[in-house]
C-alpha cells in the first residue's frame, strides 16, 4: 500500500470519529500536567510573536490552549472533518487542512512546531521526510516537540468507539525518532518517557524536544 493510500485511510477514519473524538479527548490537557508543562516551555522559548504550528491538531484543543496563552497558533490536520470541527469550536485560532509530508506553510513560517501523537500515523521510513518538512517551515531558532507511543509494533484498528474505521497506529522507538530528527537538521535537547495516565490507553509514551541545528 502506498503512503498516499495509507493517509487516505487515516483521513477517512478521523473524519468518521471527529465528533466523538472531540467529546472524549477535547479536554485531555486538563489531566496531562507534563504535556502542559512542555507546551508552556516551548511557547516560552519561541521568539516573541512567532507563530506555532500544531501538527495533527485534531479538534483543535492544543491549538486553542496555546492561543489562549497569547501564542499565534496554527492547527494543521489531515482530516477535513477535524479541521471543520476545530474551526467551529475555536474561532480564535487558525486551522488548515494538510499532510505532515506536505505542510501547507511557507518556508520558515513558524517559530515552533508541536506534533503530539501525529507521527504515529507515519511508518518509521516516513519519519525523516516528515521531520525535513518540519525543518523547512521552521525559522533558524525554531524548536519541535514530538510525542508518540514507544515500541516497534503497528496496531491496525477497524472499530473505534463503535465506528468502523481502517487506520494503523505505528509505535516508534525513541532512539529512532531522535536519529531521524538529527538527520533532518535538528539537535535533540531533551527526551522524556512516561507511563500512561489513568484516562489514557495503556501505552508507554515518549517526548522529544529538538532545536534547529546551528541556531
Amino acid at each position: 500500500m502506498s503512503g498516499d493510500e495509507e493517509r487516505g485511510r487515516v483521513r477517512r477514519s478521523y473524519d468518521t470519529v471527529a465528533q466523538e473524538y472531540r467529546e472524549r479527548i477535547g479536554d485531555e490537557l486538563a489531566y496531562k500536567p507534563l504535556d502542559r508543562a512542555l507546551l508552556a516551555a516551548l511557547a516560552e522559548q519561541t521568539a516573541d510573536g512567532a507563530p506555532v504550528a500544531d501538527l495533527g491538531c485534531g479538534p483543535g484543543h492544543v491549538t486553542a490552549w496555546l492561543a489562549a496563552r497569547g501564542v499565534r497558533a496554527v492547527g494543521i490536520d489531515l482530516s477535513p472533518g477535524m479541521v471543520a470541527l476545530a474551526r467551529r469550536e475555536h474561532p480564535g485560532a487558525d486551522f488548515r487542512e494538510g499532510d505532515l509530508l506536505r505542510l501547507p506553510a511557507a518556508d520558515r513560517e513558524f517559530g515552533a512546531v508541536v506534533a503530539l501523537y501525529s507521527v504515529i500515523h507515519l511508518t518509521p521510513g516516513e519519519l525523516g521526510a516528515a521531520f525535513a518538512e518540519m525543518r523547512r517551515v521552521l525559522r533558524p531558532s525554531g524548536r519541535a516537540l514530538v510525542a508518540f507511543h514507544t515500541g516497534a509494533q503497528t496496531r491496525r484498528v477497524t472499530q473505534w468507539w463503535g465506528h468502523e474505521v481502517d487506520v494503523d497506529f505505528h509505535f516508534h522507538d525513541a532512539g529512532t525518532v531522535a536519529r531521524a530528527l538529527a538527520e533532518a537538521g535538528f539537535e535533540v535537547e531533551a527526551r522524556l518517557e512516561r507511563a500512561a495516565y489513568p484516562q489514557e490507553a495503556e501505552t508507554w509514551r515518549a517526548y522529544v524536544l529538538a532545536r534547529v541545528s546551528g541556531a
